[in-house]
């Protein structure tokens, strides 16, 4: 599967617009995430973090994914200092929820090695 393989027909992001948000989200989870976790099967948790300026650049990324992919229910949260951004979708996008899990599995295995 490559990069742009998971992303659904309902995504209005322009074609060649796509590949530089999936590096602002590789970006964001390779710089800043903690922790992934799937509380239900529907719904995917990241922890981000704590450091300065992270909520505003979270906030940043969902204002513009939200604008695109309607499909995904984003939301940010804070707790104990730490951002936390919920990505929950319908059943019918369960894949790219899926897809969204192994990109920042592999991010956070990999960072958790070097």
């Amino acid at each position: 599967m490559t990069d742009l393989d998971w992303v659904p027909q309902s995504c209005t992001l322009p074609t060649e617009e796509r590949p530089l948000r999936i590096a602002a989200w590789d970006g964001l989870l390779t710089d800043r995430l903690r922790r992934v976790s799937r509380p239900e099967p529907l719904r995917l948790r990241l922890d981000l973090g704590s450091d300065t300026g992270i909520e505003g650049r979270v906030r940043d990324l969902v204002g513009r994914e939200s604008g695109c992919c309607a499909f995904f229910d984003l939301t940010v949260g804070v707790d104990s200092g730490a951002v936390l951004l919920d990505v929950a979708v319908e059943q019918v996008h369960a894949p790219v929820l899926d897809a969204l899990a192994a990109r920042a599995g592999r991010i956070a295995d990999t960072s958790e090695t070097s």
